[in-house]
């Protein structure tokens, strides 16, 4: 039978977590000063005049570079609770993670051919 009294500490968590950023945007919202001059709407706040345009375009190698870091680092993340219980799992799970660990090293080998991972 589903007791909803066994999620009571779930449910005190999810309104507690939903309610103090709310709550911290509408405290900074009424209590930050307004007060606005010349340097508070100009480009930058640091006391130098800025040199050119402020709008700057990357080259999309750059977002390569940046896509191709966080889809490896995160894969590897997927490692690491496999790697804390691998003495349970037993040998299927060892072939499932060599067959991942393997389309890793495919992928970082399309992207190295591709010129993913170059930087100049």
């Amino acid at each position: 039978m589903f007791l909803l009294h066994e999620y009571d500490i779930f449910w005190a968590f999810l309104i507690i977590s939903s309610v103090i950023p709310i709550l911290a945007f509408l405290i900074s919202g009424v209590l930050a000063p307004i007060r606005e001059g010349p340097e508070k709407l100009s480009s930058y706040e640091s006391g130098i005049e800025p040199m050119g345009d402020a709008w700057l375009q990357f080259r999309i190698r750059y977002y390569m570079f940046a896509l191709v870091f966080v889809v490896f680092d995160v894969e590897t993340v997927f490692l690491y609770p496999w790697a804390m219980s691998f003495d349970v799992l037993g040998v299927s799970v060892f072939i499932e993670a060599l067959i991942f660990v393997l389309i890793l090293i495919v992928g970082s080998v399309y992207a190295w051919r591709k010129g993913a991972l170059e930087w100049s």
